[in-house]
């Protein structure tokens, strides 16, 4: 990949930036949910130094050319009321995947739907990008149907593909391919 910038992405009512030390109240919150640090790296009921090490390894992300995490934030008020990121792993074969989750209480808002879209546009139009994945837990409905809504088709069930918690996990597998277009 050509360059390594960190973008502001607008999503209609919300805003993908990057994380600041002042959505430390964000990720103290997702540490106590059940799942979200099962499927991600936000500690598990951390210190306040752990939240504040988290968005610290999220910044680093575009310095190591891992990928770009973005806080999901409410354009009016800059809150951060979720994450998604970037995943270049395979940017080699010209492919990339998309993880994400929202506060719990704020679910159900539209939120993913906005983020998500406007991620994979910005994705696809990078030369090295042909591919963006998601890997969603069949139960997920919510997620499956935020995924289908922004263009992406579900290709099949992996089976055991996913280690989350100390279990493995089916996953469907998600895609939206540069050929394909916008999804509205």
């Amino acid at each position: 990949m050509d360059t390594f910038e960190q973008p502001v992405l607008h999503a209609g009512r919300y805003v993908l930036r990057p994380f600041d030390i002042g959505d430390v109240a964000l990720i103290e919150a997702a540490s106590l949910d059940p799942l979200i640090p099962l499927i991600t790296s936000v500690p598990v009921k951390g210190s306040s130094q752990d939240f504040a090490d988290f968005i610290s390894r999220q910044q680093q992300r575009v310095a190591d050319r891992t990928g770009y995490s973005f806080a999901i934030a409410e354009a009016q008020t800059n809150r951060a009321i979720g994450q998604i990121g970037l995943w270049l792993h395979n940017v080699a074969a010209g492919r990339a995947s998309i993880g994400y989750w929202i506060d719990p209480a704020q679910r159900g808002r539209g939120a993913v739907s906005a983020a998500l879209d406007a991620l994979t546009v910005w994705a696809l139009k990078l030369a090295a990008i042909h591919r963006v994945e998601l890997y969603i837990e069949p139960w997920n409905e919510g997620s499956w149907r935020a995924a289908e809504k922004c263009g992406f088709t579900r290709e099949g069930l992996l089976r055991s593909w996913q280690l989350i918690g100390t279990e493995r996990k089916d996953m469907y597998c998600y895609s939206r391919l540069k050929t394909e277009g916008p999804a509205h």
